[in-house]
């Protein structure tokens, strides 16, 4: 039985957070004297020398709104790299405890664990890259705390199946991660209603993707109360900086805008399948619910170089397991894709 008292680590559980001068003063009063900020104000604008919202209300408020879950079931963080580490410094003990990754996946997951000298143990997908259950309950031991999974997957592209996700959250009793960073291009449903069934599922999605707010760092963590309040007690005090708060609250008004601009990019993304196969260097275009598609090429390496000569930037993959000779394309602009596609008829 999932035991949340059980998983965190002693320490974080005794933890005394940090009380930041915002913690203990909430609302708002004429004459700001408690928190040691500049009084005369900033080069910039007179309010950015006061400190944010160290738990960034009204940003939750307005997530809340288009995601349909309580702002106290949301964490948010300097990207969800951030996210992705405080869960490890949250509950896995050093040197002692650690970690499953099912690679070929998203690389902080494992960094983040070597920065916390918590160990990786990696049970790579399948062949059609899905989650290996055999494989993943023979490497879960006493000491596992965290799962993590990425649906769709980067750099793949495809979902993990939900009867194999929900099988795990089932039978596993620490915490599985479900990394959705590319959800809104897909057409499987998010785990996020999901939460209340099982109280050991943490939920990643992010500003950076469909909402194209990468240079702002906002990530979100969706989970149960009381994880986040755990969260809440490890993270810096004031994470989220004012102007990223600011602009993604202005961004979170053009819920209509950032549909449209899915739309766009699911349609190219199709043309990019439809397209690619027919040139001869393409060995295989795999299937895709991501901005971006995993292309199989007869020399990764060389027409990565290729590209780059003529100004193309794309990812080369063929180093990652399962994925030899692979190519990690994100779906560009209508004029961009049409570049790349030039270019790659050109090679020879």
């Amino acid at each position: 039985m999932f035991n949340l008292n059980e998983l965190v680590r002693p320490n974080i559980r005794d933890l005394v957070p940090y009380s930041s001068a915002r913690d203990e003063f909430k609302g708002n009063a004429r004459v700001y004297l408690d928190a040691n900020e500049n009084s005369l104000g900033s080069p910039l604008l007179k309010w950015y020398n006061r400190y944010p919202d160290p738990l960034q209300w009204a940003v939750k408020e307005k997530i809340s709104a288009i995601k349909g879950v309580d702002p106290g079931h949301i964490f948010l963080g300097n990207g969800s790299d951030e996210c992705i580490d405080v869960l490890i410094r949250t509950f896995c003990e050093p040197g002692m405890d650690n970690i499953v990754i099912v690679p070929p996946t998203y690389g902080m997951y494992e960094v983040s664990a070597n920065i916390n000298n918590v160990k990786v143990k990696k049970v790579p997908l399948t062949p059609d890259f899905q989650l290996d259950l055999p494989a993943l309950e023979e490497a879960v031991d006493d000491f596992t705390k965290i799962i993590f999974l990425c649906s769709p997957n980067n750099p793949t592209g495809n979902s993990l199946e939900r009867g194999a996700v929900e099988a795990l959250l089932n039978n596993y009793f620490g915490l599985v991660v479900m990394d959705e960073a590319y959800i809104n291009f897909s057409r499987q449903r998010s785990y996020v209603p999901d939460l209340a069934e099982f109280p050991n599922l943490v939920v990643l999605q992010t500003l950076s993707k469909a909402w194209g707010l990468a240079a702002l760092r906002v990530g979100m963590a969706f989970a149960s109360r009381e994880i986040i309040e755990i969260m809440n007690k490890v993270k810096p005090p004031y994470n989220i900086n004012q102007a990223s708060q600011e602009l993604a609250l202005k961004a979170l008004e053009e819920v209509e805008q950032v549909n449209e601009m899915i739309r766009v990019l699911v349609q190219e993304r199709g043309r990019l399948e439809k397209e690619l196969p027919s040139l001869s260097l393409v060995k295989k275009v795999y299937p895709s619910d991501a901005n971006f598609l995993l292309v199989q090429v007869s020399d990764a390496r060389k027409i990565y170089q290729y590209l780059l000569d003529n100004g193309i930037v794309v990812r080369d993959r063929s180093s990652v397991v399962l994925c030899n000779d692979c190519l990690r394309i994100t779906v560009g602009t209508e004029r961009e894709n049409t570049e790349l596609l030039e270019a790659l008829k050109q090679f020879n």
